[in-house]
């Protein structure tokens, strides 16, 4: 076993979990960056390459919170929505008022992710 796997595998669950679902949430808001960039978003992954990590993502969050009975289910719940919206955005670039929902929707992103990451520094420096 590498070094980096047995570090890994040191690294407690919730912090696991967090780092995930952080993970996510920074995903979801590039994927929102992505379909509101009406000149094209600029990214070193293509979009298939960056969906299917969007998709491990979540499966990874889902699995790893497969124990809790609410969690799971406003994730799936969060996750759809941005999809669609975004989807929606792809579709019509000039519906102000989709474009107003897809702004409040990366803002409820960027609050979440600030929030994680403070978590997470918490988690890591009690560690």
């Amino acid at each position: 076993m590498s070094q980096e796997q047995q570090g890994q595998e040191d690294v407690p669950h919730h912090i696991k979990t967090t780092e995930t679902l952080l993970r996510l949430y920074v995903l979801l808001a590039q994927y929102l960056d992505r379909c509101r960039a009406e000149d094209g978003y600029q990214s070193s992954l293509s979009e298939g390459e960056f969906q299917k990590h969007l998709v491990e993502t979540k499966h990874s969050v889902l699995t790893q919170l497969s124990t809790n009975r609410i969690v799971p289910e406003k994730i799936e719940q969060e996750y759809d929505r941005v999809m669609k919206n975004a989807k929606a955005l792809t579709e019509n670039h000039t519906d102000s008022e989709l474009k107003t929902q897809v702004d409040q929707e990366r803002e409820t992103l960027r609050i979440k992710t600030l929030a994680l990451s403070d978590l997470l520094a918490v988690f890591r420096s009690a560690q």
